[in-house]
Order: C-alpha cells, then structure tokens, then sequence
C-alpha cells in the first residue's frame, strides 16, 4: 500500500491533497494518514497545511530522491543484490549468486582498506 500511494502522489506534478489520496486508495482516512507518516518518516514526501472548501488538509508532494543513491546499499560494484526479486527457493548459506556477491563486496572492500592503509600520517610507522 505504501507504493501505491507513493506512486499516486508521484504521478500528479502538483501533489496530491491527503483527503484525496485515501478515496483514491480506498481506505480510511486513518489509515492512510499512518501511510503517510511513513513515507515522510522515509523522507519520501512532504506534508503541508492546505484549505479547501474550509476543511482543512494536507498536500503531498514527493520529494527529490536522487536515483544514482536509492538502490547504492544493494549494489557491490556493478552487481545487483541477488536475493532481491529472487523468486527461487534456496538456502542462503548456498546460494552461488548470493556468495559471488559477498565476494565482491568483500574483496572491493578489502581494496578500500589496502587504499586507506597506504594512507599513514608521516611520522607513524605502520
């Protein structure tokens, strides 16, 4: 439900008013403001103060993500994540995707402290 209502609020330039979004998730008022405290906890979208009609609510608007950083925790160099989307039904400790990718996380952050370490302040002796 979170996607959807991230999409919807996505899909319009200007926003979208909270009483709006929850007839057209169908769901109550309550729930979704829980929705939305979410995805502003996230950071995802901003909620401000709006009149209409005299009743007062709230415009949505998503925020800016950059999308080179959404997906960075799930990428080991250029290797996606494997379990992500995996629909097959292994055990993790032999998955081969999955070790390949702890590999390569392991080795280019291995090449990230052999870098680091040849970085010695002068006058300290590793």
């Amino acid at each position: 439900m979170l996607e959807e209502a991230l999409e919807c609020i996505k899909a319009s330039e200007d926003g979208v008013l909270q009483c709006d979004l929850w007839k057209r998730l169908d769901i109550d008022s309550r729930k979704c403001s829980r929705i939305v405290i979410k995805l502003m906890n996230e950071q995802l979208i901003t909620r401000e103060p709006e009149s209409v009609k005299g009743a007062r609510t709230y415009r949505l608007r998503c925020t800016k993500v950059p999308d080179s950083d959404r997906f960075k925790s799930l990428l080991a160099d250029d290797i996606f994540e494997p379990c992500a989307g995996c629909i097959s039904e292994c055990v993790p400790e032999h998955c081969p995707e999955l070790s390949e990718w702890i590999f390569t996380i392991i080795v280019s952050g291995s090449a990230d402290l052999d870098h680091s370490a040849k970085k010695v302040p002068t006058g300290i002796q590793p």
